[in-house]
């Protein structure tokens, strides 16, 4: 099962309002193509990066949509109140029933100094985040007669939850609480296998989930040649190495040319390891083979491209060539 990770991309050149558009425009795209879910991340500080105020994004996609999931990939709960966050989703699944999904992260998505400005008033305190999860489950599942306290909207509302993360930590969370996993191999790899492998050993059937769902972020830069999409990828390339350097800017267009030292370009291969660039074949190939190995209930799709239109391209491509 397919699904996209979007970013809501802000190019060199390019403006916010257009970058939030386009983002409403890919998800209509790939509503018709055939993708699950469409998902938004919440950044802070990132000039690359218009989705910072996530639920808001989430109601801009899901108003230009009619069936396709929309979601977060996801809430840095420690960011925000669990009581606001249920507020937020109740309201967003109250105006589009049965389609708004809810990924939950314990990093800040941001700086240090923009964790202070985002949690002042706040504990803020990732060790929390396991509390936090259930709280905000208390918030969303149905109220108790007599709670002097009611999220209103969001109180039954039961907003499917997920656990994402990156490490053991989410996995093992995600285990304890019987609740879907989503990890993030699009961008860090390494423990993937261990994550999984844990969360399913451990896995605890709940209530809303018998068994563990798994859901793998990977890349994708699908193109009618490999070597343009070898191209395409370079954006992604050039906002990593922006970011290891401190200072994260626009999204870039391409480089044919783009001048990597060894440090780098094996700093960039170890990101993209779960990264799959070419023509449509080869990507669907390779991507099978690697839902083969892991066993991905849900593959969730990055695609941080330059150009709009070479964008949708890469979505279609994928679709057109993954579909059995």
């Amino acid at each position: 099962m397919l699904s996209v990770l979007d970013l809501a991309p802000v190019v060199e050149g390019g403006t916010v309002g257009e970058s939030l558009d386009r983002s409403r425009d890919l998800a209509q795209h790939v509503e018709r193509w055939g993708y699950d879910r469409f998902w938004l991340a919440e950044h802070h500080n990132m000039p690359g990066i218009a989705s910072a105020a996530t639920a808001v994004v989430i109601g801009h996609v899901a108003a230009g949509t009619s069936r396709i999931k929309v979601g977060a990939g996801g809430i840095m709960l420690p960011n925000h109140s669990p009581f606001i966050v249920a507020e937020q989703f109740g309201t967003l699944a109250a105006l589009f029933p049965n389609r708004i999904e809810l990924g939950l992260g314990r990093a800040p998505g941001t700086d240090p100094l923009t964790i202070r400005a985002l949690r002042r008033g706040l504990p803020g305190d990732a060790d929390r985040f396991p509390d936090d999860v259930l709280e905000l489950k208390r918030w969303l599942d149905d109220p108790e007669p007599g709670d002097p306290v009611i999220a209103t909207p969001g109180a039954g509302s039961k907003v499917p939850l997920w656990i994402l993360g990156s490490s053991l930590f989410g996995a093992s969370l995600a285990a304890a609480l019987g609740l879907p996993f989503a990890f993030a191999s699009h961008f860090a790899p390494q423990a993937l296998e261990p994550a999984i492998e844990l969360y399913r050993t451990k896995f605890r059937p709940s209530p809303e989930h018998e068994r563990p769902r798994v859901m793998l972020g990977v890349n994708v830069f699908a193109a009618d040649s490999d070597e343009e999409a070898r191209v395409l990828a370079t954006s992604l390339e050039q906002a990593f190495l922006a970011l290891r350097r401190g200072r994260p800017g626009r999204i870039q267009p391409p480089k044919k040319d783009l001048v990597l030292s060894p440090v780098e370009r094996a700093m960039l291969d170890e990101i993209f390891a779960c990264s799959f660039i070419g023509a449509p074949k080869a990507v669907a190939k390779e991507l099978r083979a690697f839902v083969e190995r892991t066993k991905a209930d849900d593959v969730i799709v990055a695609s941080m491209i330059y150009d709009h239109a070479a964008r949708l391209r890469s979505y279609e491509l994928l679709a057109d060539a993954f579909r059995p």
